[in-house]
């Protein structure tokens, strides 16, 4: 596959570090152009964060000497693709106006997920919904040929529908689920909770948090109109979610308790959600896409993991520390899957919420929709 020219808005934070790892040894995205704030414009991107870079790896070298830009689209015109790390109150008006010079903006950001024409994807749960981007073009005067605007979910969110997504599309909806979280620091960005806050300590409030975790779900469980203008947030068979967000001082890795409610009457048993999880496949292509063999899908789809969900049997696992970085935090995990005595089932959930929860997921979306020609 030729190269791709690739730009990352908010390159110096947390968020920004993470994708110039994941694209500065991508196969065919080629990072060319970086954005930050005016204060670091004209800086060499090693220089900017010297005091600021926080992986556990060097800054890779073919981005050391790359100049900083100011997030303008002029600076960016070479790019076919940009990838915004931007802090939300200063994300939507720049995601926009890079949309409006027909650039493909793959987001992290919070500012369009409820913007009724932009998918909020999960791509390995809803990649079907990038068919609404033709109608996000359109709404455009004149319409776009080539910019649009795609966001990725929450991180906690994102790890939850996985084993969601996995259930319904094997045992039909889910009427209620009940969630409660406990977060990583690394999910607060940089610098973050302070450590007076959380060394020993979990504080149980995360602003917006719980919020995002009850409406995000129905937006990516649901589906899309058949004239692909709409999404229905799953109107015809409403979800209830309950959720309850902590922040815990872990460094990386979100982990959730999860109780599920089927609409199925009797509802599967134990070993056959299980087996849900352990068999569910990604649809990362479309239905009438051939079939490919798993080589050739690294090669259209890099950086997604090869299985979605691993299941742990072990009755202390999934863990943070031990599981965190599976398939390089592309996939989540699993474990503790049991019957509940309130709802159906109840398990555990494990997400990387830097890599999957955030730039791995922006990548792989940008993947896909490549793969699907909307790019």
């Amino acid at each position: 596959m030729s190269s791709i020219s690739v730009g990352v808005l908010g390159a110096t934070g947390l968020v920004g570090q993470s994708f110039i790892l994941l694209l500065s040894s991508h196969p065919f995205f080629r990072l060319t152009t970086l954005g930050a704030s005016p204060a670091s414009a004209g800086l060499a991107y090693s220089k900017a964060v010297e005091n600021k870079w926080k992986q556990s790896t060097c800054i890779p070298s073919s981005v050391q000497a790359i100049k900083l830009h100011e997030c303008k689209p002029e600076h960016f015109s070479s790019c076919q693709i940009v990838f915004s790390g931007l802090d939300a109150d200063v994300a939507g008006d720049i995601e926009s106006a890079f949309r409006a010079t027909n650039i493909a903006v793959f987001s992290n950001a919070k500012n369009h997920r409820r913007d009724p024409s932009v998918p909020l994807l999960v791509p390995l749960v809803n990649p079907h919904h990038l068919s609404i981007l033709p109608h996000q073009q359109s709404l455009h005067t004149p319409p776009l040929q080539k910019g649009f605007i795609v966001t990725n979910a929450n991180c906690s969110t994102t790890a939850l529908v996985v084993p969601l997504s996995a259930l319904q599309s094997r045992f039909g909806p889910i009427d209620q689920v009940i969630v409660t979280t406990m977060q990583a620091i690394s999910g607060a960005g940089y610098p973050g909770v302070s450590a007076i806050d959380i060394l020993d300590n979990v504080v149980p409030y995360i602003s917006g948090e719980e919020e995002k975790m009850e409406w995000e779900t129905l937006k990516i469980l649901g589906g899309i109109s058949a004239d692909g203008k709409s999404f229905d947030n799953h109107s015809s068979h409403p979800i209830k979610v309950s959720a309850s967000c902590n922040r815990v001082p872990v460094h990386t890795g979100h982990i959730m308790t999860a109780s599920v409610k089927f609409s199925k009457r009797p509802p599967p048993s134990i070993d056959e959600v299980l087996k849900a999880f352990d068999e569910y496949v990604p649809p990362y292509l479309p239905q009438s896409h051939p079939s490919f063999a798993s080589s050739d899908f690294s090669k259209i789809i890099p950086t997604a993991p090869p299985k979605a969900i691993h299941i742990h049997t072990t009755p202390n696992r999934p863990q943070p520390l031990l599981d965190r970085h599976l398939d390089k935090g592309a996939s989540v995990s699993v474990g503790r899957v049991r019957e509940c005595g309130v709802l159906d089932v109840k398990f555990v959930v494990l997400g990387n919420n830097v890599a999957i929860g955030a730039a791995t997921s922006s990548v792989i979306n940008a993947e896909i929709a490549l793969a699907r020609g909307y790019i």
